[in-house]
């Protein structure tokens, strides 16, 4: 897997430069002739291989530039938020076609760049500004958190499960308020009392690294849940939360932890100590969108796309290693939550949630 992540980075900082340093060529060796279509990503601080949602979104163009081979993607990595708006409109002055800003960091400067520039299609994962030109991607992950809260409380052996963030926004609190309303239908369900360290819902307060990227704050956060008896937890940190999965892995089975985002079996090398991953489906859905504009289709920004469990914009990754030790029943439970809350049965509750008008 490192091998892998080092030539992918590698590979994407050859990029980053083109999409720095000089305007987009035609390009037409291979392809069907005409102009490129250029589609141009800036990730947020969390850079190209966070194992997360820049990786996801980059990954998305990949397989759109694949999908039609006069699709050209590239992408550059913000060091810091000050690069957000001067990287946007940079690729406004390189005349790109597509805009994509990933993270709900990016969603001040995007709604600027895209309000300067009203002909300019711009894309956002994880934000919705409300702007004509910015078609917003967002995901309802209270939805497969829910199911991943209820699956921690069924596994856990000390009834002390966790969860922490990146920072206080709303595309990170989703996941920890569904994760919590997991745990609390399980509690019913069940008459257990498994208790959710790092995050109450209720007052929105909780545990947080204040980083998406410092590995060594992650393991930090996670060792003092762990401390407090949780063994089974949730970061909601990017690349952050790789300091929890290295930590679990090498702790031999004290604990083990849930993912998010990409599925951490394929896209981190801790998949031993990874019971699953809630995922969102921003390659997919990256790559759909990308396809519709090249195509000259409209990507309206009302209503925008918002992923959920029925069309399958999010979902609990598989198992993998622990696919053994989830109890037959407990998968079950898992499936007919999973129906019940595409059904409309269920309803999760949180102010993080998307708007679905």
């Amino acid at each position: 897997m490192r091998v892998v992540a080092s030539a992918f980075v590698a590979g994407g900082l050859v990029l980053g430069a083109a999409a720095c340093g000089e305007a987009p060529k035609d390009d037409n060796a291979g392809g069907t002739g005409g102009k490129k279509y250029t589609a141009c990503m800036v990730t947020d601080t969390g850079g190209i291989d966070d194992k997360s949602f820049n990786a996801g979104a980059w990954a998305g163009l990949q397989a759109a530039e694949k999908a039609n081979d006069n699709i050209k993607a590239k992408y550059v990595a913000s060091k810091q938020e000050a690069d957000y708006e001067v990287n946007l409109n940079g690729f406004v002055s390189q005349k790109c076609d597509f805009i994509l800003a990933v993270g709900g960091l990016m969603e001040k400067a995007t709604k600027k760049a895209a309000e300067a520039n009203p002909n300019q299609q711009f894309g956002i994962v994880d934000a919705n500004p409300g702007v004509d030109n910015i078609y917003p991607m967002q995901f309802d992950t209270t939805q497969a958190a829910f199911q991943a809260g209820y699956l921690a409380a069924g596994m856990s052996k000390t009834g002390k499960v966790g969860t922490y963030g990146g920072m206080t926004i709303p595309p990170v609190t989703i996941f920890m308020d569904g994760f919590a309303d997991g745990v609390a239908y399980y509690n019913q369900a069940k008459g257990k009392n498994v208790q959710v360290l790092g995050w109450d819902k209720a007052t929105q307060k909780g545990s947080f690294t204040n980083s998406f990227e410092k590995q060594d704050e992650g393991k930090k956060v996670s060792d003092t849940l762990v401390a407090q008896g949780a063994d089974i937890i949730m970061p909601v940190a990017g690349g952050a939360g790789l300091g929890t999965t290295a930590a679990a892995q090498a702790s031999g089975g004290k604990y083990s932890v849930i993912w998010v985002d990409t599925d951490g079996c394929e896209s981190t090398p801790n998949c031993p100590a990874l019971l699953t991953t809630v995922v969102k489906n921003i390659p997919d859905t990256v790559k759909d969108a990308v396809l519709k504009a090249a195509k000259g289709e409209k990507l309206e920004a009302k209503p925008g796309y918002v992923g959920t469990l029925a069309d399958n914009g999010v979902s609990l990754a598989p198992f993998h290693e622990f696919d053994s030790k989830v109890p037959a029943d407990l998968k079950a439970e898992l499936d007919k939550i999973k129906s019940d809350i595409a059904a409309g049965t269920i309803k999760i509750t949180s102010p993080a949630k998307p708007a679905t008008e």
